[in-house]
């Protein structure tokens, strides 16, 4: 047996007890993970500096230093997101649904745990604590498999989060994490049928493109974020250049930054007089189509077609002129992810139409993108963006963590 391998049986013996242990042991758990974590947040932040001084001379450009980056504030954050978690309701046990039938049998659909989640991601190590809390609440065991550029935050972290479970009378290895970042041991924990139940990859689109081909263990995809910003002809203009600016700009390293905006070509030119002074501040590159070419000075440059796919992750943005409200949802429908889609217009019919036939996970009428995030949805804490159509779709709080099963009372009755 692998080391892996070891390491998915003790998750999957310590599923069976994480399963039935009740929302009082679970949320007394979470108060434990925070109260350690906030302890010992020191010694987090120095694991942390040790990630951060080696990424940097490894060459890590600023946009994933800032994800990689832990602040006695972040941590804060951190910390009061998982009590966050453990202030909502617990999905599991709830019946959806209970009905007699003719034969006199009581059939009930039931929320249980999806059991034993792995969860690969890169240079983020609040998805470790993150991630951990909601799979506890909804009673699943995780495996976390996070970049070696993260690797001495992760495993601080895991290690205080499993003394705080053992302190709280639940198995340790109810969370877990990878300690060899190589891609052999992450090419065997998507292959590690019979132990992990569903696999959630977080990070760019390489990452979850790969997971997708390779695992044979079920897999939700999440996180590929090329989204796109529509400026129509009936925009507030200044309200789109300020949607624009926080979208691109207040951290362009997560899913939901914008990646590329999409300008009616009639209103172009007074657009982009309000929206270049802001995107200046952060000296964001513009990589333009032909037609906006003169209207954003000397510092752009023209795209290839590569740029209208790509997801940046950096202060980088495409533009693109359409000439209707019906081209811009053409091009978003060819070249967006599935993830979060925005139009600014002051016509309510327009807006409806961009709601109804926009084909994402997320659609926004007059408001940035940024909002696609767990947290401010109201679910907590979230352990991804699904931007696919099975089973969850969006952010993915508890409820999204659970499956059903049925249980039956019967009478004696056969068939």
């Amino acid at each position: 047996m692998t080391t892996l391998q070891s390491q998915g049986a003790a998750a999957k013996a310590a599923a069976r007890t994480l399963s039935t242990a009740g929302t009082a042991r679970k949320n007394a758990a979470l108060e434990a993970i925070a109260r350690v974590l906030t302890e010992h947040q020191d010694a987090w932040l120095a694991a942390n500096a040790q990630d951060v001084a080696a990424a940097k001379e490894a060459g890590m450009r600023p946009a994933m230093l800032d994800r990689l980056t832990l602040t006695p504030e972040r941590i804060a954050g951190i910390v009061d997101g998982v009590r966050q978690v453990a202030a909502l309701p617990d999905p599991i046990g709830r019946v959806d649904k209970m009905e007699t039938r003719p034969n006199g049998l009581i059939i009930g659909r039931r929320r249980v745990p999806l059991g034993v989640i792995a969860i690969i991601f890169e240079a983020r190590p609040n998805v470790t604590v993150d991630a951990a809390a909601l799979c506890l609440k909804s009673g699943n065991v995780c495996i976390l498999r996070g970049g070696k550029e993260a690797i001495r935050s992760n495993r601080c972290a895991a290690e205080l989060m499993r003394r705080a479970l053992e302190e709280a009378g639940l198995p340790a290895d109810c969370i877990s994490l990878v300690q060899d970042t190589s891609h052999e041991t992450a090419n065997e924990l998507m292959h590690l049928d019979g132990y992990v139940d569903v696999l959630i990859p977080r990070g760019g689109a390489g990452l979850i493109r790969a997971v997708a081909k390779e695992a044979s263990v079920p897999v939700i995809r999440t996180g590929e974020g090329v989204c796109h910003v529509y400026i129509d002809d009936e925009a507030d203009l200044d309200m789109g250049a300020d949607i624009l600016y926080n979208a691109k700009c207040s951290r362009p390293s997560v899913c939901n930054a914008v990646e590329c905006v999409l300008v009616h070509r009639d209103i172009a030119a007074d657009f982009w007089k309000r929206a270049l002074p802001l995107l200046a501040q952060k000296q964001v590159e513009l990589r333009c189509d032909a037609e906006a070419l003169p209207l954003l000075g000397p510092d752009a440059i023209p795209a290839s077609e590569a740029d209208w796919d790509a997801e940046y992750d950096d202060y980088i943005l495409a533009v693109r002129t359409v000439g209707s409200m019906d081209e811009a949802m053409d091009f978003i429908a060819a070249h967006g992810s599935g993830h979060s889609e925005a139009i600014i217009t002051k016509n309510y019919f327009k807006a409806q139409r961009f709601l109804n036939e926009v084909d994402a996970a997320a659609v926004y009428v007059n408001a940035s993108t940024r909002f696609t995030d767990g947290g401010e949805f109201g679910l907590g804490a979230e352990i991804g963006i699904s931007t696919q159509k099975m089973h969850a779709r969006g952010p993915m709080g508890l409820e999204e963590l659970t499956s059903c099963k049925y249980v039956i009372y019967g009478e004696g009755q056969v068939r």
